[in-house]
């Protein structure tokens, strides 16, 4: 496991919790076969713009599964 070791000396559990998510992320991509950099490039510039309070849904189409991340970040 990559930060298993790290983890132990993170400041605040807040920066473990927050690791842990990007780690997730990262993982996940790795595990649909995905180009992690280009997967979180397109995700930096995306997301930002993205209105999910108002449509939540939309989360579905930035998932590592979906059709057009599968298309875009390979």
């Amino acid at each position: 496991m990559v930060g298993r070791k790290a983890w132990n000396f993170y400041a605040s559990p807040k920066g473990a919790e927050s690791s842990s998510i990007a780690y997730s992320i990262i993982e996940t991509a790795k595990a649909n076969n995905l180009n992690v950099f280009k997967y979180l490039t397109y995700l930096f510039k995306e997301l930002p713009n993205t209105p999910f309070k108002e449509e939540p849904e939309l989360l579905e189409d930035y998932l590592p599964w979906s059709t057009e991340i599968q298309e875009n970040c390979k």
